[in-house]
């Protein structure tokens, strides 16, 4: 079924792709007809290259050594994966054509072409935007912050759903946290054959991890000043919570 998303305050789409770019572990890299996927082993320059450690025996890096002038076409892949399982747990993808420059060391990755693809859409990033934009302050500690809001703060989450609009949750049978970063927290609801996720701007961007604990402070107290959702009052009446 359709995935309908309500979003306000969020990222540009040259923040989310270094803010994908950032946390991303692992990605997959198709050069001269040769595709390998790395884990753990990238690292990302100010200007959103990627150092990457490929084994001196592999086909990329032949195929770096190799090539016309030293610089192989290259595609890299990397998927952001919403850290709490969901259905539909890919949130973006992100692609980024360039060139390999091999050297004693790792090989440099320079991006001629950068898209960020979406549920709403692919977008092809400005390379000058995507070069001079941040990563997400709070990209690196996402991971954490959602995974320990869902275990550990279930009653947060259902007080939270006092924010959303009641035609949002009709027959909702799960809410999770799907993500955050500085401008808000995206929850993820789950029907039975649908979802869709629904934006809960801050107040104010939230710069690091004490002012994002400021922020959801902030919105709880608004949740907590807020009616019971009815559409959660007929879940737990059928027997769920």
């Amino acid at each position: 079924m359709g995935d309908t998303r309500d979003w306000a305050a969020g990222p540009g789409a040259a923040e989310q792709a270094r803010s994908v770019l950032a946390a991303a572990w692992s990605c997959g890299v198709s050069a001269a007809g040769a595709r390998e996927d790395f884990a753990g082993a990238l690292t990302v320059t100010e200007d959103g290259g990627v150092l990457l450690e490929v084994p001196q025996d592999s086909a990329l890096h032949a195929a770096a050594l190799c090539a016309p002038r030293g610089e192989p076409s290259a595609v890299l892949e990397f998927a952001d994966a919403a850290p709490v399982p969901v259905r539909s747990r890919i949130r973006a993808r992100l692609s980024m054509a360039g060139w390999f420059t091999p050297g004693d060391g790792p090989l440099h990755f320079r991006p001629t072409r950068v898209v960020l693809r979406r549920s709403s859409g692919a977008v092809l990033v400005d390379l000058d935007e995507f070069a001079a934009a941040r990563p997400d302050p709070l990209a690196g500690a996402e991971a954490h912050l959602l995974t320990h809001l869902a275990g550990a703060h279930p009653d947060a989450v259902e007080r939270l759903t006092r924010l959303v609009r009641p035609e949002s949750l009709h027959a909702a049978t799960r809410v999770v946290p799907l993500a955050v970063d500085r401008h808000g927290l995206t929850l993820r609801i789950e029907r039975t054959r649908a979802h869709g996720d629904v934006r809960l701007p801050f107040h104010a961007p939230a710069d690091d991890v004490t002012q994002l604990t400021e922020r959801m402070h902030a919105l709880l107290t608004q949740a907590s000043a807020a009616s019971c959702p009815r559409a959660l009052q007929w879940q737990r009446a059928d027997g769920e919570g």
